[in-house]
């Protein structure tokens, strides 16, 4: 059965929900029907397709579970172009899902501090954790994104 199972995913019967067994980040893992990815695509690929969707419908974001670098990348991309055009607002729900991800300790940080900024609001509510996660996105010396211009 499991010599079917295996022959299945190579062929592409399946859709992916996560990277082949082995990959750097095996734990990856993301509900198939929001991106429907066959099973015989290359990793690379499997992560270039999921990093577009997320620039292109940034909610399904939360259909991730520890996400990539590169994944949490496009979902920031998207955050700092709302910030940048006054959608605060349409900014938060993304910093949110992104606060949610690192809630797993398996979830690789894409930039320096990123955990220790997300950790260190842990047990405050969430409007406050946003905002602080917002303002540390916003810190001019943050890697490898621009300056994002906070207005009150």
């Amino acid at each position: 059965m499991d010599w079917l199972k295996h022959l299945s995913r190579i062929c592409g019967f399946e859709t992916a929900d996560s990277f082949p067994p082995g990959h750097a980040y095996a734990r990856t893992r993301w509900v198939a029907a929001y991106f429907d990815i066959a099973s015989d695509v290359k990793p690379e690929e499997m992560e270039r397709r999921i990093c577009d969707a997320i620039a292109n419908t940034p909610l399904v974001f939360a259909h991730i579970t520890n996400p990539t670098p590169r994944m949490q990348r496009a979902l920031l991309g998207v955050i700092e172009a709302r910030v940048r055009h006054n959608r605060r607002n349409d900014a938060a729900p993304l910093a949110a899902l992104l606060i949610k991800a690192f809630h797993s300790p398996h979830t690789q940080e894409c930039m320096p501090g990123l955990r220790h900024a997300i950790d260190s609001t842990r047990g405050e509510e969430a409007p406050y954790r946003v905002n602080a996660l917002l303002a540390f996105l916003a810190d001019d010396t943050q890697a490898p994104f621009d300056v994002i211009e906070m207005r009150p």
